[in-house]
C-alpha cells in the first residue's frame, strides 16, 4: 500500500458511508453499486443502520460492477444523551456476538414508532405510524426517515428536512427518544469481530468542546480507530477541522457520502473531495480485509 505519508494516499474515489432499502435507503444494494460505479467509485461499504442483512448482495454487486469491497454497518449510540452514529467496516458479516448485539439495537424501533405516531396523531397528522410502513423494507428499522416521507407523501411538507424541522426534532410533536447501544459496546462488536471502528459526521453532533473531546478520548479508549473527514454532511472547513481532530486522537480517516436516496442526498455517491493529505486512510488499515 502507499504510505500515509504521502498524498497519492489519500486519492482514491472511496465511499464507505451508505445506506439501502434494507434500512433507510431507497435504492436496493444492487442499485446502489451501480450507482456508485458509474460515478467512479472505487473501494465501496454498504453501510446499513444497526443491520448487515444486505452485506452478501451488497459484496456481490460491488464485484459484478468492478469495485472493491469492504463490509459495513452504521450503529446507533446514546453519549452524552445524544445520538451518535458508529460505522463499522472491514468486520466478519457472521460474527455472532455483533449479530446479537445489531439485533437488540434495532428492538425498541416498533415501540418508538407508534409513540412517533401518536405525537403526530396529537396534531391532526393521523395513521403515520402505516403510512410511514409503506417506506419500510424492514420493518424492524423504521425510523424518523420513513416517517418524513410519508409527511412529504401527505403534503404536510415539501422535503423531508422540513419534516425533521417542524416534527420529528427534540421538542416538537413526532420526536421520541432513543436508548441505544452504549458507545463501548458498539466499539467492541465491531472490533471483536476483527473490523474498525469509526465515527460518522462529527461536526452533526451538538457537542459543547468538552462534551466532544470526551467522545473522542472514551471512543479510542475502548479501541476505535477512525473518524470520518470527508462526508456528505460536512462543509470544507470541517475537513479541515476533523483532519486535525484526527491527527490530535492518532486516529485514521474516512470519507463516505451518507448517500440515501436521488431524491433526498445533497451529495451523491463518489462525488465527495478527496481526504486531505498528511492522513491514514482506513483502507491502508484495511487492506487485508477488502473484497
Amino acid at each position: 500500500m502507499t504510505s500515509p505519508t504521502t498524498p497519492a494516499a489519500s486519492i482514491l474515489n472511496a465511499d464507505l458511508h451508505c445506506h439501502s432499502v434494507v434500512s433507510d435507503g431507497t435504492l436496493t444494494p444492487e442499485a446502489l453499486a451501480e450507482r456508485a460505479a458509474a460515478n467512479g467509485v472505487e473501494l465501496w461499504a454498504l453501510t446499513d443502520h444497526d443491520e448487515i442483512g444486505g452485506q452478501r448482495r451488497a459484496a456481490a454487486a460491488a464485484k459484478a460492477n468492478g469495485m472493491r469491497y469492504l463490509t459495513g454497518t452504521e450503529i446507533s449510540v446514546t453519549f452524552a444523551n445524544e445520538t451518535v452514529h458508529i460505522v463499522g467496516l472491514g468486520f466478519d458479516a457472521d460474527d455472532a456476538e455483533m449479530l446479537k448485539g445489531l439485533h437488540a439495537t434495532r428492538g425498541g424501533r416498533s415501540e418508538r414508532a407508534m409513540e412517533m405516531s401518536d405525537g403526530l396523531a396529537k396534531v391532526g397528522i393521523k395513521g403515520a405510524y402505516e403510512g410511514a410502513l409503506k417506506f419500510v423494507g424492514n420493518p424492524e428499522l423504521i425510523s424518523r426517515t420513513h416517517f418524513a416521507r410519508f409527511l412529504v407523501e401527505g403534503g404536510h411538507c415539501k422535503d423531508t428536512s422540513e419534516v425533521f424541522r417542524k416534527y420529528l426534532t427534540e421538542g416538537k410533536p413526532g420526536y421520541v427518544p432513543h436508548r441505544w447501544a452504549s458507545l463501548r459496546d458498539a466499539v467492541q462488536w465491531i472490533t471483536s469481530a476483527k473490523g474498525m471502528a469509526i465515527i460518522a459526521h462529527p461536526a452533526r453532533y451538538k457537542f459543547t468542546p468538552n462534551e466532544e473531546y470526551a467522545l473522542f478520548t472514551e471512543f479510542k479508549n475502548h479501541g476505535g480507530r477512525g473518524v470520518e473527514v470527508v462526508t456528505g454532511s460536512h462543509t470544507a472547513q470541517e475537513y479541515v477541522k476533523y483532519a486535525e481532530t484526527a491527527k490530535e486522537f492518532g486516529l485514521a480517516a474516512s470519507r463516505g457520502s451518507d448517500f440515501h436516496s436521488p431524491d433526498e442526498s445533497h451529495t451523491d455517491l463518489g462525488t465527495l473531495p478527496f481526504l486531505p493529505g498528511g492522513l491514514t486512510p482506513v483502507w491502508e488499515l484495511l487492506a487485508d480485509r477488502i473484497q
